[in-house]
């Protein structure tokens, strides 16, 4: 089994409008909602892959009950999501038809009580028992220690679980010294860990700040990972427009589903992008259109950066 822990759910709310202008109303075209938070997309993903997979987290209030529902209609996903008094955010995600891109709105999350954090750490522990991985993803809501994925990285290493981290800020910061296997930041959110905005040197520069592999995703670029074996730099073979939400969850995916399958970094790498870029193809936030899957992952293009 592979666990994904995404302690911010939310409600993902997707609308379609014919053209998104400032100071204007606007007639939606298709409305569609999907249970999410970045370790749910994760999840979805990896049982689509055909991998046992269980999602955790905090769910709560009206909107929690409508993503617990929500959920029970992914296949092959377990639930074992924990209760908290408050409620479960919700993103929306606005998609203007005529330019193709996006625009997002991120509400904050339920504020967790110590009790609350105390107990998902005992449920957490437990979940680890049955687990060959683990993707740890996302935002903190309020009450969340900073150091809190630094606790469950340190927890899963104690397990013998390899851990994924996908966070960001003082949250990445303090998880990367917990040594986690893989990290996976976006360009931005490596140079706020390193203070370098030159993506190769600054990858290299995160490993030594703990992280096993460093995989940073350079958006329509591709993903560069430096790892104990190597360097790669992994991209697809042309652009994609669409809708980007989730597509560096469906790379999670596509990079712990490889690395349970005991598959090398080559091979990881071109799965991550291929969904990644097939994500961005979908139609609805964090799904992957399986026929463009298909056809990126024969023509996903790697290079050996181990010697620049």
């Amino acid at each position: 089994m592979i666990l994904t822990v995404t302690l911010n759910t939310a409600l993902d709310v997707t609308y379609r409008v014919p053209r998104l202008l400032p100071h204007a109303s606007h007639r939606v075209a298709a409305v569609t909602e999907r249970p999410g938070g970045k370790g749910i997309n994760v999840a979805r993903v990896l049982a689509a892959l055909g991998h046992e997979v269980t999602a955790t987290g905090f769910t709560g209030g009206p909107v929690g009950a409508v993503v617990r529902e929500l959920l029970a209609r992914s296949p092959g996903v377990v639930d074992a999501l924990v209760p908290c008094a408050g409620t479960t955010r919700r993103t929306l995600a606005v998609v203007d038809d005529a330019s193709g891109d996006t625009t997002q709105f991120n509400e904050p999350g339920p504020l967790i009580t110590p009790a609350e954090w105390a107990g998902f750490l005992a449920h957490y522990e437990t979940l680890l028992a049955g687990a060959r991985a683990v993707a740890l993803c996302g935002s903190l809501p309020p009450g969340v220690p900073v150091g809190a994925y630094a606790v469950l990285v340190r927890a899963a290493r104690a397990a013998g679980v390899p851990v994924l981290l996908d966070t960001s800020g003082e949250a990445l910061r303090r998880g990367v010294a917990a040594r986690p296997e893989m990290i996976k930041p976006n360009a931005a959110e490596l140079a706020e860990l390193t203070g370098s905005r030159e993506p190769l040197p600054a990858t290299r520069a995160a490993r030594r700040r703990g992280a096993h592999a460093v995989i940073t995703s350079l958006g329509p670029a591709g993903l560069l990972a430096a790892t104990p074996e190597g360097t790669w730099q992994a991209a697809p073979p042309r652009a994609l427009t669409g809708n980007p939400t989730g597509a560096g969850d469906s790379a999670v995916a596509g990079l712990l589903s490889a690395l349970a399958e005991g598959l090398d970094w080559p091979e990881r790498l071109t799965r991550a992008v291929a969904l990644s870029a097939a994500t961005v193809a979908a139609p609805v936030a964090g799904e992957f259109d399986p026929g463009v899957y298909e056809e990126l992952r024969l023509a996903v293009s790697v290079t050996d950066r181990s010697g620049s």
